[in-house]
């Protein structure tokens, strides 16, 4: 049931172009990861080349043209979302700046390409660099990494600090020291916040989220969504696809289990 569960959350991270989903959707998301830091999920989703990406509008009668002028239209999308994610405006839209005047200079749609990928990648690397930030030692480092990867599984304390090699109580003030917060809380909210994207960009039922999740129950599940964010999953769901007119399955059917 494990391995189950860890495939199907890694699918949901992973492999975005199998949901079904308004058009622009998958963009946003893949913004979202950007903003999070998440270069894995980010460079398994530059696996296609942006010159070769489906659904480019033409936006000048020169190819190469109207792919410079998507790429600046990246460019502004990816700075825009990682002000929101707390990045220097100067240094955001500084970088933005330097990737579309390299790409200005381009004379092929395979150097806008690559161009493209190392954008994204940098942009990402930046904002992974800022979510740790406040963190000064190697093994708070190692526990949030270890928390990002595993959030289909039980994450305990006794687990995280065998992990680092260090005594539980220990870690757990160190922890608390350097990030604001206990652990179980830093845990709670990722999880949250992943089950947040899968209401909005799957079709898993609540309960499904709850056990991929690896929340103790579906009642428990629902109580502290319901506490940290004011509004059930199901309630969640309806809500916020009908206010962002994503509608796709999960909003023309919304799960009641």
């Amino acid at each position: 049931m494990n391995l189950k569960k860890e495939l199907i959350y890694h699918e949901f991270i992973q492999r975005e172009k199998e949901f079904l989903r308004a058009d622009y959707s998958p963009e946003l998301e893949f913004y979202s990861y950007v903003k999070s830091g998440d270069i894995n999920t980010v460079k398994e989703l530059l696996s296609e080349k942006f010159a070769e990406k489906k659904g480019l509008g033409t936006l000048s009668d020169n190819p190469l043209q109207s792919l410079k002028y998507h790429f600046a239209i990246t460019a502004s999308m990816l700075a825009r979302y990682c002000i929101e994610g707390g990045m220097e405006l100067s240094d955001s839209y500084s970088t933005s700046d330097f990737f579309i005047q390299k790409a200005d200079k381009a004379r092929t749609s395979e150097e806008i390409s690559e161009l493209h990928f190392e954008m994204c990648l940098d942009y990402t690397r930046r904002m992974k660099n800022l979510r740790k930030k406040k963190i000064t030692s190697m093994p708070v480092a190692k526990v949030v990494d270890y928390i990002y990867d595993h959030l289909h599984t039980r994450i305990t304390l006794e687990k995280l600090a065998e992990y680092v090699e260090l005594n539980p109580s220990y870690l757990s003030r160190l922890f608390k020291q350097e990030m604001g917060v206990t652990i179980s809380r830093y845990i709670r909210n990722k999880k949250l916040a992943t089950a947040q994207n899968m209401l909005l960009y799957s079709d898993y039922s609540p309960a499904e989220i709850s056990s991929i999740l690896a929340f103790p129950s579906q009642s428990y599940f629902t109580e502290i969504f319901r506490k940290e964010l004011g509004s059930t999953p199901v309630e969640y769901r309806i809500t916020h696809l009908f206010e962002s007119g994503l509608g796709g399955p999960a909003a023309e059917n919304p799960s009641l289990d």
